[in-house]
């Protein structure tokens, strides 16, 4: 593929599922530097899972500019518009054309600033994201629940999986304490507007669990994916 902005492109990589190339495919949000083991996760799923790689997690991710988190902290760039755009408008197109590809539903999965991400694009792109996982989501983030609150989609026939560590409201900077609390709000304002929601609470805190919160999260996309078609 051709150089991008916000996405490496050439890092993206498909995980076969035993559902063929027809299967609906979930697209997961990682970071180069330190990637998640989607390799681990995907173990059993029926659907084909593309791994894809943003070059600035704080940048690439985040919907719009905000302060660091902590004094002296780098500032989030709030590019999340065009890295979203490139995603539609380029990446999935060039994944799908080059592996044969032909999904009925695609569906959108990230971890952290990630998963705000993904719960980004489930508001922005709602004929391209049928299903969503949020997985310890940086919810926390400045400004996000207002916004949610004005721009919750129809959520009539889809699905977001939510899930945090139970630990994670006792650690990290002020701003991030309110992280459940948060999870929670969204999570009703997304059922408010019709949506299906599962919301789990599991152990350990914001650095712990990553393999197994992503294996449940992409189990969940991948059921309702069996149940929806």
């Amino acid at each position: 593929m051709t150089e991008m902005g916000f996405i490496d492109a050439d890092g993206c990589a498909l995980l076969r599922g035993a559902g063929g190339d027809g299967a609906p495919v979930i697209y997961v949000i990682d970071m180069p530097e330190h990637p998640f083991d989607v390799a681990a996760a995907v173990d059993g799923v029926r659907a084909m899972v593309v791994r894809v790689p943003v070059r600035d997690w704080s940048d690439s991710l985040t919907p719009w500019p905000a302060a660091g988190v902590r004094p002296g902290a780098e500032d989030f760039g709030g590019k999340a518009t065009e890295t979203l755009a490139e995603l539609t408008g380029t990446v999935i197109p060039a994944v799908e054309a080059a592996h044969g590809l032909s999904p009925a539903r695609r569906v959108i999965c990230g971890y952290s600033l990630g998963g705000l991400f993904a719960l980004y694009a489930f508001t922005r792109e709602p004929s391209t994201f049928s299903a969503c996982a949020c997985l310890s989501g940086s919810v926390w983030y400045e400004g996000w629940v207002d916004y949610l609150r004005q721009y919750a989609p129809n959520g009539a026939g889809r699905y977001a999986y939510l899930s945090i560590g139970r630990k994670e409201r006792r650690a990290g900077p002020p701003i991030m304490r309110s992280v459940q609390d948060d999870l929670e709000a969204c999570a009703d304002m997304l059922r408010g507007s019709g949506c299906a929601v599962d919301l789990v609470v599991g152990p350990g805190n914001h650095m712990q669990h990553h393999t197994e919160r992503l294996a449940a999260g992409l189990k969940a996309l991948d059921a309702q994916l069996a149940i929806t078609g």
